[in-house]
């Protein structure tokens, strides 16, 4: 399980949030990454994780830390419940496998030519980790604009609780996140601004902002 809230910003915030978050002695922070996900859906129709009734995400997410030579990679499956935005926070069930960089050619044969599942996009961003034992936040930096997410780590903590915590710490409000995923946010934007939505969303095309 997850549980977490998100909230988006224009580009001038992105420094701003680095340097805030840095002066918590309390958070360590753990660099800066690039990372490259690959969204998958379901061989068949009627069980597309895209669907009402799942509304999930199959993803395959390679990371690279900038100055740094060292690689992780994970699959993981996120899914909305039905009680996802019923509470002040979004719980929501999560698995995640990691696996070898080096594996990820052998890994996208498996799951595009035997499994024959469908890519469905993807997308590029920069995201910095902050952390304790108690919380993970970030700062990623999208095409389109900035996210700062909070998510619960504690294992013995409310994590509502813990996260309404920082959201006070930060002087957030907690009726100011988004509830849904990036793309819907991307859809938004693109629909709002009438600019071309594209299935991979890359720093090289032409994308929407967010200006607040």
């Amino acid at each position: 399980m997850e549980s977490e809230l998100r909230f988006y910003y224009g580009y001038n915030h992105y420094e701003i949030l680095l340097e805030k978050l840095k002066n918590y002695k309390e958070l360590k922070y753990e660099g800066c990454f690039y990372e490259l996900t690959i969204q998958y859906d379901h061989p068949m129709k009627e069980h597309s994780f895209y669907s009402k009734n799942i509304d999930g995400r199959f993803r395959v997410r390679c990371s690279k830390e900038i100055n740094c030579n060292s690689n992780k990679s994970k699959i993981s499956w996120k899914r909305r419940k039905n009680d996802t935005l019923k509470g002040l926070v979004n719980n929501e069930e999560e698995v995640e496998l990691n696996f070898n960089y080096e594996e990820l050619d052998n890994l996208t044969y498996l799951l595009e030519n035997v499994l024959l599942m469908k890519k469905i996009e993807s997308y590029e961003r920069y995201r910095n980790v902050f952390s304790n034992n108690d919380i993970e936040i970030v700062v990623d930096k999208y095409p389109f604009g900035i996210a700062l997410e909070i998510e619960n780590k504690s294992k013995d903590k409310n994590p509502e609780e813990t996260i309404l915590n920082w959201i006070k710490k930060l002087g957030l409000k907690q009726e100011d996140a988004y509830r849904l995923s990036w793309d819907d946010k991307y859809t938004e934007l693109c629909r709002t601004q009438k600019v071309e939505r594209y299935k991979h969303v890359k720093f090289d095309l032409p994308m929407p902002k967010i200006d607040s």
